[in-house]
C-alpha cells in the first residue's frame, strides 16, 4: 500500500508538475508562443491549451477531487499528449520533441493506474 502511494504521487507529481510549467509557458515564454505559430495553430488554441493544461494538472494533484473529475483530466491530459506527438511529427520537428509527449503519456497512464490502486485499496 505505501508502494502503491509512493508511485502514484512520484508520477502524479511529475506530470502535474510538467503540466503547470508548461501551461503557464504559453502564456509568458515567448519560443513556445512561437512554436505554436510555426506549427500553424491559432493563437486562441494556444491560450485554451495552456488553461486546459494547468486545470487538468490541479485536478490529477489536488487530492480533494473527486476520482470521476480525475479521470476526465486523465483522460484530457491523455489526448494532449497524444495529439503533441502526432503535431511535432507532422510539422518534422526531431524525434525527441515527438517521442517525449509518448513517454509522458506512459507516466500518464502509471499515474491513473495507481490511482485505481489506492482507491480501492481504500473503499
Amino acid at each position: 500500500m505505501k508502494k502503491d502511494k509512493i508511485i502514484y504521487w512520484a508520477t502524479t507529481g511529475i506530470v502535474g508538475a510538467m503540466m503547470l510549467f508548461s501551461g503557464y509557458s504559453y502564456f509568458s515564454n515567448q519560443q513556445a508562443i512561437d512554436g505554436f505559430k510555426q506549427i500553424g495553430f491559432p493563437d486562441f488554441f494556444r491560450i485554451e491549451l495552456g488553461i486546459a493544461k494547468i486545470l487538468g494538472a490541479l485536478a490529477i494533484l489536488i487530492p480533494q477531487v473527486p476520482n470521476k473529475v480525475k479521470e476526465w483530466a486523465y483522460a484530457g491530459l491523455g489526448i494532449t499528449f497524444i495529439s503533441a506527438s502526432i503535431a511535432h511529427y507532422a510539422n518534422g520537428d526531431a524525434i525527441s520533441n515527438t517521442i517525449t509527449p509518448i513517454v509522458i503519456l506512459g507516466i500518464l497512464a502509471v499515474s491513473n493506474i495507481y490511482l485505481q490502486k489506492i482507491s480501492k485499496s481504500v473503499v
